[in-house]
């Protein structure tokens, strides 16, 4: 995950490095046995997990929750704020028809078997400036919507869609990993940027597209109810009954529902429909979207100011990137590119304009558009929980010094500058969860020997150290969280299909890496 979490100038306790060893075991154990075996909420378990670990790395309590509550705001207040406004931009997508045109074109325009490519393609393309958890939250509606207009298993269709955004993050600069690692050994930038573009095309073919179509078979993931892009239908007039057979609504005491089946009421008596289970959050305290008696002028959006409005953040993100790239620093035009390349300002501005080209053209008022941006928050919720809880979590981790402890353990290993980069990296990812405290520390380890290698030897171990810090995301990263909630997967699903597909991108990134050691 591309948020980053600063360890203290020094661990939060002095336990020795066995204990430090078995805290961390026992705290991810602790993790995977309540959410699997207890069945108790990951929120929880992802809080119960860190005090487990803190409490057998004898770390002080007031330490040890100033240290997790830390990471969970440094984590509500990045990765949070983009999944809220990514959200809002889905759900006007969603409700407005507009996602309906864009699967109806892709559909139409690719078969079942070219999909999955699609996704990676897609994916990787607009992973090119994008942060991970922002893709996800931009594509998932796309991929829910087109396997099931599709048939196509939603694994099928997922994995090839994060691997794009996964590899693009770890490998490609501006992300944060790779730009630290560019910097802390001075590579050069465009020679790290070509040859990760090298390595990442096939490793996103392996890893998403091929294992997709395999890992599909065993993994049969159903998409969330709550998360599923669906567009809110008119209300039908009291007393009528459409040809599917169901109840139309009621004036004020009606019934919704298929003949014959009882009322579902909301703990307040009111009347629960059909609608209000797949969109939660358009009862109360807010208002559901009342297209009665507005048929007439509700309007589909175009298929170009539909992609436009989603490609918008990408786009300034993008710009971003160029003016990193080519602009000098200081200069009113950096400065410029860099406040609206942020991504929550780009996010931003893609609701905004989503207001308009999804909203207010499609035919909503004032009062719906709000109604829709309110209604697309509580289906979130529980994500946003989550992968802030397992934010504070990894902060417990490398409070703790558990990083330090693998980058020491690695210093004096007699290995390759390539081999070492990687596997300190795949030490401290897998201790952690972070992707960017595995690349900062491993950059750091091995930047002595960066000296001893020519400029494409340099800019390999760069990509080296990106290849390890994606390797087996498992419950102490937050995009393991992330995307377990996204996808309904249980978290042996979730181990199977994610982790399996993150460590095939380090190991195929690396072979690539090493492939190219030989050639250049």
């Amino acid at each position: 995950m591309p948020a980053s979490f600063a360890a203290p100038a020094e661990p939060v306790t002095t336990a020795g490095d066995g204990q430090l060893v078995v805290a961390a075991l026992l705290g991810i154990v602790a993790v995977v046995l309540l959410i699997a075996w207890a069945k108790v909420h990951p929120f929880l378990s992802l809080i119960l997990g860190a005090a487990v670990l803190g409490v057998v790395a004898s770390v002080a309590p007031d330490k040890m929750i100033t240290s997790f509550t830390g990471g969970v705001g440094t984590t509500v207040g990045g990765v949070g704020l983009l999944i809220a406004l990514g959200a809002m931009i889905g759900g006007l997508l969603a409700e407005s028809g507009g996602a309906d045109g864009i699967v109806n074109r892709v559909v139409g325009r690719v078969s079942g078997r070219a999909l999955p490519w699609a996704m990676a393609g897609v994916a990787a393309l607009i992973g090119l400036p994008l942060f991970f958890e922002v893709g996800v939250v931009l594509l998932v509606p796309i991929v829910l919507l087109v396997s099931m207009r599709t048939d196509v298993p939603l694994m099928k269709l997922g994995i090839p869609a994060l691997a794009g955004l996964s590899v693009l993050h770890g490998l490609v600069p501006p992300h944060p990993g790779p730009l630290v690692a560019i910097s802390s050994l001075n590579a050069d930038l465009g020679l790290t940027l070509g040859l990760g573009l090298l390595v990442a095309i096939p490793t996103v073919i392996i890893s998403g597209p091929v294992f997709g179509n395999f890992i599909a078979r065993y993994v049969p993931a159903t998409a969330p109810a709550a998360l599923l892009p669906t567009r809110r239908q008119p209300a039908t007039p009291a007393g009528t009954t459409e040809a599917t057979g169901t109840a139309g609504t009621t004036g004020t005491a009606g019934t919704t529902g298929t003949a014959g089946a009882p009322d579902r009421r909301d703990v307040d008596g009111d009347l629960l429909t059909d609608d209000d289970l797949v969109n939660p959050g358009g009862g109360q305290p807010g208002e559901p979207v009342d297209d009665s008696g507005t048929e007439t002028a509700r309007r589909t959006p175009a298929f170009w100011p539909a992609v436009i409005t989603v490609l918008l953040p990408v786009v300034l993100m993008l710009l971003r990137a160029v003016g990193e790239l080519t602009l000098d620093e200081g200069t009113a035009g950096r400065k410029t590119l860099d406040i609206v390349g942020t991504p929550i300002v780009a996010l931003l501005a893609g609701v905004i304009l989503a207001m308009f080209t999804l909203g207010y053209q499609a035919g909503f008022s004032r009062s719906q558009v709000s109604s829709v941006l309110g209604g697309s928050l509580p289906p979130i919720a529980g994500i946003l929980l989550i992968v802030a809880a397992g934010g504070g979590f990894k902060q417990v981790l490398v409070d703790a010094g558990v990083g330090n402890l693998v980058a020491d353990a690695a210093k004096d290993a007699n290995l390759s500058p390539l081999l070492l980069g990687w596997l300190v990296a795949v030490g401290i990812r897998v201790a952690t969860g972070s992707a960017t405290v595995a690349t900062i520390t491993a950059a750091g380890i091995v930047a002595p020997l960066a000296a001893t290698l020519d400029r494409p030897g340099v800019a390999l171990l760069a990509l080296a150290i990106g290849c390890g810090s994606l390797f087996f995301s498992h419950v102490n990263d937050a995009g393991f969280w992330l995307v377990k909630e996204y996808f309904g997967l249980t978290v042996g699903q979730t181990i199977k299909s994610w982790s399996v597909m993150e460590t095939l991108i380090s190991v195929v990134g690396f072979a690539g890496v090493l492939l190219l050691d030989l050639l250049v």
